[in-house]
């Protein structure tokens, strides 16, 4: 049994609770996964169950302690992270219903559901100054729309509600038995004025949540801790046993999934140096984009300033793609020859979009020439509307370049398509937060839908900046870990654990030349796509 000491990160994603151990210099020993269940209805709604995604965190957590070796007098620290969904529970601390089916394990509303479209646009409309701190507009995937939309459609719920919480913060509660929220959540997704330390009462009583500011915010938060803080005495006897480790284990304040992954990448030693200088592009299901920044920035249409919602002491400003991940396979299952290409995945053991990127890579000598791969399509991915830079729920997805050709090579070109579509929404991105004083020099990806060198090279050369990779293979389960470090007292602070438990790996760097210049063409038909698309929705093209 290993005796050296370890540290344990928990990630919390939309389809799955991930564990993995880590030591002292941020190695990884071992990792595990549990699958967790998401209810899917009509009109974007998502729900999960707070008991269901526990149950996989605990198994989760016993099953890399035991592959990695260590006891569990060895784990000194845990650290969590999780998607921004909403959990909500009764006065006896148990789940109650947020959904129309009435059942009561269905207590989360999960980031990605957008049933609050109404409530948050007539949150916008107060104009109400907090707006200012996350991007001038408020998202359905914020926790005050959300809250709005069940009083208003389940006042029983609401009502009866004790308890709302962030998922990272329930984990930690449900850890520690300590409430503390930590200062990364509600600052990015439920209108906490870090820079102040206060809730901001009068914009509660405004959007028609002011029994939550008389009521001195006990059901949303009264203590709020940086991230890395040590919570109560440290793990309960119940959830030790529950988790497979030591009671009072040090517990930390956790941190929203993409913020950890930023955490695990952009304090790494190397060129360019310090957190300023890089932007975490975290690309999973969604994709998130995070940069620090000295003083605040506002940024239209990106989410922030929000003060040590990440880096302790910096300003964030957070961007991104409310379906990255997601929004490839979406796109590969609208084609026609896609049945077959599961079939030949399947019979290569292999999944369809590591399929069609073997094929792709066989047939090009060098990753950036993967473009020519997508023939004439230009695709616009924002099947879930666009996050950022123009905080847009109701934005659509356009494929254009279409024609007859089912074969699986079409099949491939749009999916080369779809990639440089979300490079070009990083571009996006980028420009929008360079013209507003924010001008990372690098890029650090990290997530499971970005690991292809393909995949990382494309986005460079559609975004026009260097990505580099981490040199963890789990850098959001890397910087969780990283928290329960800090909690420990192994770390002294949050950046000295980002500068001796992270580093770089390769760096990408984007097309000059022919290539380049075709990346600047397309994304001119990207933005042009998008226009159109707001004309059409305008109404105009019927008057």
């Amino acid at each position: 049994m290993a005796t050296r000491n370890c540290f344990i990160g928990v990630d919390v994603g939309t389809g799955s609770a991930r564990a993995g151990v880590f030591d002292a210099a941020g190695s990884l020993l071992a990792s595990a996964k549990r699958e967790i269940a998401i209810y899917r209805e009509a009109g974007d709604t998502a729900e999960q169950s707070s008991r269901n995604i526990w149950d996989a965190v605990c198994a989760a957590v016993q099953d890399a302690r035991h592959r990695s070796g260590a006891g569990a007098e060895a784990v000194k620290g845990i650290g969590f992270d999780a998607t921004c969904s909403l959990v909500v529970l009764d006065r006896n601390h148990e789940p109650l219903t947020v959904s129309a089916s009435g059942d009561p394990d269905r207590n989360i509303i999960v980031w990605m559901d957008h049933r609050a479209n109404s409530q948050a646009s007539r949150i916008n409309a107060t104009g109400h100054r907090v707006l200012n701190y996350v991007g001038g507009k408020i998202s359905p995937e914020m926790e005050t729309p959300k809250l709005l939309w069940l009083k208003e459609n389940l006042a029983e719920t609401y009502r009866n509600a004790r308890l709302f919480l962030d998922l990272t913060d329930y984990l930690t509660w449900r850890a520690t038995g300590d409430p503390a929220r930590s200062v990364c959540t509600v600052t990015c997704k439920w209108t906490y004025m870090a820079h102040e330390k206060a809730w901001d009462a009068s914009y509660f009583h405004e959007i028609g949540l002011g029994d939550l500011a008389d009521e001195g915010f006990a059901r949303i938060g009264t203590s709020i801790v940086d991230a890395g803080t040590a919570l109560g005495a440290g793990l309960t006897a119940a959830a030790a046993a529950e988790l497979g480790l030591n009671a009072g284990t040090a517990v930390a304040a956790g941190l929203i999934d993409a913020h950890a992954g930023g955490l695990g990448t952009v304090g790494a030693a190397g060129q360019p140096e310090g957190a300023q200088a890089r932007m975490a592009y975290v690309f999973g299901t969604s994709a998130c984009t995070m940069s620090s920044s000295d003083s605040a920035a506002f940024v239209p249409g990106v989410w922030g300033p929000y003060y040590s919602a990440m880096v302790p002491g910096l300003w964030l400003s957070e961007g991104g793609q409310s379906a990255a991940g997601e929004a490839m396979a979406q796109l590969v299952r609208f084609h026609p020859a896609y049945p077959d290409a599961m079939a030949a995945a399947a019979e290569a053991g292999q999944h369809v979009l590591e399929y069609l990127l073997a094929r792709i890579e066989a047939e090009v000598a060098e990753p950036s020439q993967a473009l020519t791969c997508a023939r004439d399509m230009v695709v616009v991915p924002d099947f879930l509307g666009n996050r950022a830079p123009f905080a847009d729920p109701d934005a659509k997805a356009i494929i254009s370049g279409l024609d007859a050709d089912t074969s699986i090579e079409s099949l491939a070109a749009l999916y080369v398509a779809g990639i440089a579509g979300l490079g070009y929404g990083l571009r996006q991105i980028l420009e929008v937060q360079a013209s507003n004083g924010v001008a990372p020099e690098l890029v650090v990806i990290s997530g499971g839908a970005g690991e292809h060198p393909i995949v990382k090279q494309l986005l460079a050369d559609a975004a026009g900046i260097a990505i580099a990779e981490p040199g963890s293979p789990e850098p959001v389960l890397l910087g969780s870990a990283m928290l329960g470090a800090v909690a420990s007292g192994e770390k002294s602070s949050v950046t000295a654990a980002m500068s001796e438990m992270s580093s770089l790996g390769r760096v990408y760097e984007p097309a000059a030349g022919a290539i380049g210049q075709q990346h600047l063409k397309r994304f001119q038909a990207f933005e042009a796509l998008q226009a159109a698309a707001c004309l059409l929705r305008s109404g105009i093209s019927h008057g």
